[in-house]
């Protein structure tokens, strides 16, 4: 019996059992079909066979984002790798470890712009703009160097994105099996500790607190146990909307992610603040109303990434090194010194029983939509969300999460990438179930995916608030244009029947007082559903605060 030449193909196909991959994203295609015939052949992975490459990559992002492990996504040459950056990009922003592995034409046409099967000359700079690195194999020798260095890379806080191109040529290459795949293993570099002296700085200076607060983002995602060590000191908690879950959002000193316009309460609490550690985030624009939010001058920086020092906020501390250990060494150098305010406590609880009631008091016949899904949703189900009213709502301040991988949002506020995000991040669930919600107009824009979804068997709840148009825009507009509205009416398919041809159970809620039962018929099923929303009979979403703001910065602009 002959035995099958061992290839690059092959090579990269055993290179991600070897690091403990097991589910992989893709379209194959001509310039990938020796890597995708080498997975199937070995059979030791699974394969997630997406629509669109777009869809692909915003479901190896959201895989990568629930389980921490690596995401990984296969695409073609071209116009394939040109459809996933939109993807590529959101992982970017949410600081997501995907390992993006593309072709590229044959290596002596590669970059001579000479008209081949799906040339686009300047690809690797492309994909470069749009993640945190790209790499190119050049010789079939190097593949296996080239591989690992952009999985430890992608792996390595700040996380990102990474694509590495394999010739097509390059990929059916014979190669002898290197010896060293046997004991391969995928090792990013151990947590960057910090100074020992800093952190004593950091201590004294938070020893004198006596209202103490922490602001939790994505890069304290493992920093559960160090800030709940802080909690129990007597510190508060607030958290960004891509840091949620890393104190339970229901622990009485947390604020969750209730913040900003929207939550004047917690915006004049922070003004009573007198000392602010901010572990892990960007302090983002997105959420910080456009940098006007004004958070305590006594304010502490922690990040892996030097260039976070000051970006955004001024500081009266940097502090450089991974968000658990700081969070930790504090913690310990705190024990017993610092005295928080008697009633400090009270005051947090109050405060955020107050500023709930006060926001959803702004949703109109929404008010009660997050409460009543959370009644029915497991503990542990993910939460996951595209960029609609209800997610910008209530979705990221007042639904509560409670773990620190269960909730995934487009980050980068694109519209569109909620179904594909929940699929991926069904894969990456195990039994766990997840619930996406999404407006009918992000639904639009990647719904063949729900056939991606139906083939895989996805225990993934589908929820499209259905306003038969860009319901986010129309609020824009309202307050940008003087209401003029131009480009918002949306044209699209009865969901029911879609529903149906595309094999999938499906639901509807008619009454904001049926969302909640409605959604636990749904998630019984096990499988995908599609649950729609129907806000025409329920409702228009009352106008949304940060969207009055841009109406207020338009005005001042024209002055």
């Amino acid at each position: 019996m002959t035995q099958t030449p061992y290839t690059v193909g092959d090579l990269v196909a055993e290179f991600l059992s070897r690091i403990g991959v097991s589910t992989v994203f893709g379209i194959v295609s001509v310039h990938n079909i020796p890597m995708l015939d080498a997975i199937g052949r070995r059979n030791a992975i699974r394969y997630v066979m997406c629509r669109g490459e777009m869809g692909g990559a915003h479901m190896a992002d959201a895989y990568a984002r629930v389980t921490g492990g690596l995401g990984v996504l296969f695409t073609s040459t071209g116009p394939g790798m040109a459809n996933s950056i939109g993807g590529l990009v959101e992982a970017r922003f949410a600081g997501s470890p995907v390992l993006h592995i593309t072709g590229q034409t044959a290596t002596k046409f590669v970059d001579r712009d000479m008209g081949t099967v799906h040339d686009v000359p300047g690809q690797t700079a492309i994909l470069a703009a749009s993640g945190k690195a790209a790499y190119r194999v050049r010789a079939a020798s190097e593949a296996l160097g080239v591989l690992l260095r952009a999985a430890q890379e992608a792996m390595t806080p700040p996380r990102g994105p990474v694509s590495v191109e394999i010739p097509i040529d390059l990929q059916r290459a014979v190669i002898p099996r290197p010896g060293e795949l046997d004991s391969l293993t995928l090792t990013p570099p151990p947590p960057l500790p910090p100074s020992e002296a800093a952190l004593d700085e950091v201590a004294e200076i938070l020893a004198r607190a006596k209202r103490p607060m922490i602001w939790l983002g994505n890069g304290a995602r493992e920093a559960g146990e160090g800030a709940r060590a802080l909690l129990d000191l007597g510190f508060a908690a607030v958290s960004s909307w891509n840091g949620r879950g890393i104190i339970p959002e229901d622990h009485p000193m947390s604020f969750g992610a209730l913040h900003g316009n929207g939550a004047p309460r917690i915006l004049g609490f922070y003004e009573s603040v007198d000392a602010m550690l901010v572990l892990g985030s960007r302090l983002r624009g997105h959420e910080m109303m456009e940098f006007s939010m004004k958070l305590p001058a006594n304010l502490i920086q922690v990040d892996v990434d030097a260039a976070a020092n000051g970006r955004t906020y001024p500081n009266r501390y940097f502090l450089q090194g991974d968000a658990e250990l700081v969070a930790q060494g504090l913690a310990r150098r705190l024990k017993g010194r610092i005295a928080v305010e008697p009633g400090y406590a009270a005051d947090v609880a109050r405060t955020k029983a107050l500023a709930i009631e006060e926001y959803e008091a702004t949703l109109g016949p929404y008010a009660g939509f997050a409460k009543q899904l959370r009644a029915v949703m497991p503990r542990d189900a993910l939460w996951v969300r595209d960029i609609t009213i209800s997610n910008s709502t209530w979705g990221n301040r007042i639904f509560e999460v409670y773990g620190p991988r269960d909730a995934v949002h487009p980050v980068g506020a694109a519209i569109g990438p909620g179904l594909p995000l929940g699929i991926g991040a069904a894969m990456g669930a195990g039994d766990r179930k997840t619930v996406a919600m999404v407006g009918d107009g992000g639904f639009a824009m990647n719904l063949t995916e729900l056939w991606t979804a139906v083939q895989e068997r996805a225990r993934l709840c589908t929820i499209v608030m259905n306003d038969r148009g860009y319901g986010v825009i129309r609020h824009i507009q309202d307050a940008v244009v003087d209401g003029r509205r131009f480009g918002d009416e949306l044209q699209g398919p009865a969901l029911e029947p879609l529903a149906a041809l595309a094999g999938l159970p499906y639901f509807r809620v008619g009454a904001a007082e049926e969302f909640g039962a409605v959604v636990a018929r749904a998630l019984a099923v096990d499988g995908p559903t599609l649950v729609e929303v129907d806000m025409t009979a329920i409702g228009a979403f009352p106008p949304y605060a940060p969207y009055n703001t841009m109406g207020k910065h338009a005005e001042r602009a024209r002055r």
